[in-house]
């Protein structure tokens, strides 16, 4: 007899009550978990209940339907998480106030958390992901589960970065409740002996809530989400769905237990693990090629290659800084180094190198790691073509972790970088380093990013551009403004790149229309990602260009309501600063970041005039549809950020904003991370020039673009480009088309490799193919082994001699001396008795005769 659908609705609600009861009553901690697990059950009855309502159809990667048995495993395992983490609660409150009675504790009347409990939620942040990683790489690798697991595995992967975003908002409120001051002077921290190192001392892995902390918990598990989301809706129909998922999973997990981290040996550990990422990630759809008509660089498997190769190059230098750290302080520990001003002005004597500081040389080693990571020149080759992997993907790399990584980094160590500075332009070696090639990078990859017509490679160069901002910010000494645009950049560039990869979709959609009816041509190569095969898409996809025109305003800083503006000015404003105080540095800054400002203005309205606007210039841009909601949801979101997180920044003098949104006479931002730094730097006076500046090259080029690209418009795919008919054809297609030849290019079909190629890979190549396998491999290796392999055949051939002549031929001649005497007495036996009595008789005599002889004698 099948049960009703009242009945399930009324067991539901019985329970759903049941447990809204026991948690309003707030008796102890424990019952509110208990209430809060009946609730969760109650819907958990719902969905099974519901289940049968639901179609493959309505499912994004359902296959042959969904069952009940789907939605009861993703609320279990949303309840497990909870009671988990409920647990871990219930014993930091225990362990805290002796009891779990809700009226006892502080902590159930609203008041503000306690430190054991922030600890044990701290250290639970980036376990979700990791252990999200583990379960659907063990249901992924059975194949029997594959399949009928598909969703649930993408499900268990948003569920845990959902909860890591969630624990990640409670410290955040909790930080920001404290202030900035507070947190730096006494941070949430906890720590557990790791590794002995005599003399009863021990070194120590633990996690660290600081300013900073704060601020990397605040932009990553957010963006992380967002990506989580869309990527449900991106890979729903790509056969290793499940696997990508895993993927990510473990990425943003590294990077969680980086920001997290207290020491500088559990950040390389988040390090290195996102570099691993990386390479699985961008060389995801390894197996696929090009045909030569794509007039591609490369692959995913090369690219995957590349990137590794070229991050592992910053990262050894960086590791050998972490190890002269170690060296000369012997901690790694972020209190000892950083927070220490007797540990500061040690690291400000001479090295071993004459002429450079400790923290000079340690910092210089640092910024290496951090040039490699955030793709800064002449590291920076390796990002564009991490584009080669799925879209979720570049949208990771370039806001929620690679990248971002090695600014936070950056910024984290700082205060070593920067020892025996004191903002009166005294700057360090490694902040020289960090301002030359922060804003010469800005300028360089914007000079790139006009030429590019792959819609996601010009976001690709313009995230090197924008990392430059941060790097050149902290050369002269802007830490607050790094920050800032660190989290701005990272929300509006996350929400670019889904933008990017919606058009894709969309693209991709069209064109498969196309296909499918033919429409008067034969199918052959269709880059969907080339924007010159684009247009008109602002009417077939609005939420992606609406969502799209928010981020692309923020990156190019439209003034006042966009994040852009509020963060770039801060930088600008600083540069502008030290300019005016004489500085060559300030002045190298603020030239090249405002010469890349408006070439970013100018080059992201190109991009959005090329796409969005105009009349679609292929078929496929006529059929292109909107994505499904899964993809443009977060887009949304990440849009709304995108327009209020810049009011965090804005200056308390700023005119009728400043008043009201920083009334404390200082920013927010600048009030949590200021004090971040022992050496606090001090807020600039406002001045309008700066905002004037800012406003003035981000209208301008904008408004350049929008002249030439939606006035104007791209009337056909083969177009000359504007940018072309200004900078020269050389210009345009032998300078900033192949990359200023330092990376491989192919324009018009004509592939040239780079200088990189030229010095380091081709000969790299032919020392590997000519030296290492013929000479070193083949003949010396390979020849030894033979020569070994040669003697130990002639030595079993000698043994095998011997044995067959000596202890064979001794074993096996008795038993043949013994058969051939048998055989040769054998006629003796003839049977008859008559001859038996003869021979014994003639032996008789013959022994008597003997006998007689012998006694004779």
């Amino acid at each position: 007899m099948s049960v009703p659908l009242w009945m399930y609705l009324f067991v539901a609600a019985v329970l759903f009550c049941l447990g809204v009861f026991t948690v309003l009553a707030r008796r102890n901690a424990i019952a509110i978990l208990m209430g809060v697990e009946l609730m969760l059950n109650a819907v958990n009855v719902n969905l099974i209940a519901f289940w049968r309502f639901l179609t493959p159809e309505n499912v994004i990667g359902a296959r042959g339907g969904m069952s009940g048995q789907a939605f009861a495993v993703f609320v279990l395992i949303v309840a497990a998480a909870e009671a988990a983490v409920g647990l871990a609660l219930i014993i930091a409150l225990y362990r805290t106030r002796q009891s779990v009675i809700a009226e006892e504790a502080d902590l159930m009347k609203g008041s503000a958390l306690d430190n054991q409990t922030l600890e044990t939620i701290t250290w639970l942040v980036p376990l979700p992901p990791i252990l999200a990683f583990f379960l659907i790489s063990f249901l992924d690798a059975n194949k029997a589960l594959r399949e009928r697991w598909r969703l649930i595995n993408a499900l268990i992967a948003i569920t845990a970065i959902l909860i890591s975003w969630g624990l990640s908002i409670v410290i955040v409120i909790e930080g920001m409740g404290r202030g900035g001051e507070a947190l730096a002077e006494h941070p949430i921290a906890i720590a557990a002996n790791w590794y002995p190192m005599g003399a009863g001392d021990y070194f120590k892995l633990g996690v660290m809530v600081d300013p900073l902390t704060v601020v990397g918990l605040f932009f990553v598990p957010l963006t992380c989400a967002m990506i989580f989301i869309y990527s449900h809706g991106y890979m729903a129909h790509d056969e290793r769905y499940s696997r990508f998922f895993s993927y990510i999973a473990l990425f943003v997990g590294a990077m969680l237990t980086l920001v997290v981290a207290d020491n500088l040996l559990l950040l390389f550990i988040g390090w290195e693990v996102m570099g691993l990422c990386s390479y699985l990630l961008i060389g995801f759809w390894a197996h696929k090629d090009y045909p030569a008509e794509a007039n591609k660089t490369t692959n995913p498997r090369d690219a995957a290659i590349k990137a590794f190769i070229t991050t592992r190059v910053g990262d050894v230098i960086m590791l050998l800084g972490i190890a002269y750290l170690f060296a000369e302080i012997g901690t790694l520990s972020y209190r000892t180094i950083l927070r220490d001003a007797n540990v500061l002005a040690m690291l400000t004597q001479e090295s071993i190198i004459p002429g450079i500081s400790i923290a000079g040389l340690a910092g210089l080693l640092l910024v290496a790691g951090a040039v490699g990571k955030s793709a800064q020149f002449p590291l920076h080759t390796w990002l564009p073509d991490a584009m080669e992997g799925p879209t979720p993907v570049s949208a990771m790399i370039h806001a929620a972790t690679m990248v971002s990584a090695g600014v936070f980094m950056a910024i984290r160590m700082f205060p070593v970088m920067s020892a025996g500075f004191h903002h009166h332009g005294d700057f360090t070696a490694p902040m020289i380093a960090l301002g030359l090639i922060g804003a010469f990078t800005a300028l360089f990859a914007a000079t790139m990013a006009l030429v590019q017509n792959d819609v996601k490679g010009v976001l690709a160069y313009s995230t090197i551009s924008q990392l430059g901002y941060m790097m050149a910010a902290l050369g002269i000494g802007a830490y607050v403004a790094a920050t800032f645009h660190l989290v701005t950049h990272a929300i509006f560039k996350a929400l670019l790149f889904m933008g990017s990869g919606s058009v894709i979709h969309g693209m991709e959609h069209g064109e498969h229309h196309v296909h499918e009816h033919a429409h008067g041509r034969a199918h052959k190569w269709f880059d969907a990602q080339d924007m010159r095969n684009m247009g008109g898409l602002r009417r077939k996809m609005p939420y992606t260009f609406w969502t799209f025109l928010i981020g692309g305003l923020a990156l190019s800083g439209f003034p006042i309501i966009t994040s852009g503006f509020w963060s770039k000015d801060e930088i600008i404003a600083d540069a502008l600063h030290q300019a005016g105080e004489g500085y060559a540095l300030g002045v190298w800054v603020f030239v090249m970041l405002v010469a890349a400002a408006f070439l970013t203005a100018f080059y992201t309205m190109r991009q959005i005039g090329m796409t969005f606007f105009g009349a679609p210039r292929t078929e496929a841009a006529k059929h292109a549809v909107e994505s499904h909601w899964t993809m443009w949801t977060p887009l949304v979101v990440l849009a709304a950020f995108t327009l209020v997180i810049g009011f965090l920044g804005v200056h308390p003098d700023f005119p009728i904003l400043g008043p009201l949104l920083s009334p404390a006479g200082h920013s927010a931002v600048h009030g949590l991370v200021g004090p971040a730094m022992l050496d606090e730097a001090p807020p600039l006076a406002f001045s309008l020039t700066a905002p004037l500046i800012s406003i003035i090259v981000a209208l301008g080029g904008l408004a350049l673009g929008w002249y030439i690209y939606v006035v104007r418009g791209v009337k056909a795919v083969d177009q000359k480009d504007w940018v072309e008919g200004v900078l020269g054809r050389f210009i345009y297609n032998e300078v900033l088309a192949r990359k200023y030849r330092l990376d491989d290019s192919n324009v018009g079909g004509v592939y040239k490799p780079g200088l990189y190629t030229i010095v380091f890979v081709r000969p790299t190549q032919w020392v590997a193919e000519q030296l290492v396998s013929s000479i070193m491999d083949r003949r010396i290796i390979d020849g030894f082994l033979e020569l070994v392999a040669r003697v130990a055949v002639q030595i079993g051939n000698f043994f095998r001699a011997w044995n067959s002549a000596v202890i064979d031929g001794v074993g096996d001649g008795v038993p043949i001396g013994i058969g051939r005497f048998a055989a040769w007495m054998r006629p003796l036996q003839s049977g008859k008795i008559q001859q038996y009595l003869l021979i014994a008789a003639i032996s008789a005599i013959v022994i008597g005769f003997i006998l007689v002889l012998s006694l004779a004698r």
